[in-house]
């Protein structure tokens, strides 16, 4: 039996997701969540995920979703990043059916001082869920990790009772992602405060369970946004297993694994730490780092290899009246751009193990 058999193609919300990542978790496999900026990184990815035949998590940050809507608009409400999220959701739901695989569309990290562009994105989903009776994505995030704990955990209550009857799974952070990501800095931050407690985390369950089964803990074990020197960063996957054990013994003993848990900066990690971290119950973890350097590569390569085809519109090593729109539309060094991401992905899933898994 593979995912096709429980959840349909195409955007999953409610339920679907739920059974999704509980399959996962069954199967001993993750699903990793790419950064998508553009309908052509969007269209790389789920290229990607029907080449080797996987489930994928698409999501947008709010620097992401205000370049999808255009940085010539303004930002100063959040008014572009709402705008562009949800065009961005409205593309991907245009398109993922015919890739014939199930995507789970997700809003990435989202600080106390960008709540304004959740709002605009909760407030997109309740319109949506009048009309089609789902919400218009499958999930958000909500990072309130660097607010006192306790408030982080009063916020996320608060507005998983809104989201819960829509069918919106939330993701939530408790422990803080070093290093900076999209005008989040936490490179400063106390060694101490990259590791989450167990307690913490059964803190938040206690919480948000009673409202609803659907949300995931991105719990700290050491991540950090970016990519760094090899020995740098400290990951301990195997915390997790303590994340899971603790809250399973509050819980009596059953379910060995009650959290879906959320790797993030996953980007450079090894293949033993990201295996471990899925034996612990990770279902998601976020690559963007890796796969916006291997868009870059293939526009790059494309346009060092044929340089001297793109210095004028007419003249070229074949001829001085020989055009080179064929060389210079756009349609043809982004192509590279799509192709370069696309087997990034391919890899990402292949290291989760989410390969021929529809």
């Amino acid at each position: 039996m593979g995912v096709l058999d429980i959840v349909p193609a195409g955007v999953l919300t409610g339920e679907n997701v739920r059974k999704l990542f509980n399959y996962a978790k069954e199967h001993k496999f993750a699903i990793p969540a790419i950064n998508v900026t553009s309908s052509s990184t969007a269209n790389a990815v789920l290229e990607a995920a029907r080449d080797i035949k996987a489930p994928i998590i698409l999501q947008v940050s709010q620097g992401g979703s205000a370049f999808f809507a255009g940085k010539g608009l303004a930002n100063d409400k959040q008014q572009a990043s709402i705008l562009g999220a949800v065009a961005a959701a409205h593309h991907i739901r245009t398109v993922a059916k015919a890739y014939g695989v199930p995507v789970v569309l997700h809003s990435d990290h989202c600080a106390e001082k960008l709540l304004p562009w959740f709002d605009g994105m909760l407030a997109a989903d309740e319109a949506y869920f009048k009309e089609h009776q789902e919400p218009l994505f499958s999930s958000h995030m909500l990072d309130l990790s660097e607010e006192p704990k306790e408030k982080n955990i009063a916020t996320c209550v608060e507005y998983f009772k809104r989201m819960a009857p829509l069918g919106i799974w939330l993701e939530m952070e408790i422990g803080i992602t070093g290093g900076e990501e999209d005008g989040v800095d936490n490179t400063g931050v106390d060694n101490a405060a990259l590791y989450t407690q167990p307690e913490d985390v059964y803190e938040v369950y206690k919480a948000l369970n009673p409202i609803s089964p659907n949300f995931s803990i991105a719990a700290a074990f050491g991540n950090v946004h970016g990519v760094y020197k090899p020995g740098n960063v400290k990951l301990q996957p195997q915390l997790l297993g303590k994340h899971q054990a603790y809250t399973s013994q509050k819980l009596g003993g059953e379910p060995a694994q009650p959290l879906y848990l959320v790797f993030h900066g996953g980007s450079g990690s090894t293949k033993e730490e990201i295996q471990t971290a899925v034996e612990n119950g990770v279902v998601k973890m976020n690559v963007d780092t890796d796969t916006q350097f291997t868009y870059l590569t293939g526009v790059r390569d494309y346009v060092l290899k044929k340089k001297d085809y793109l210095m004028s519109q007419v003249g070229n090593p074949e001829g001085a009246d020989k055009p080179n729109k064929k060389f210079y539309d756009p349609r043809v060094w982004i192509r590279e751009g799509e192709k370069t991401m696309a087997a990034r992905v391919k890899e990402a899933c292949q290291d989760l193990g989410n390969v021929d898994r529809l």
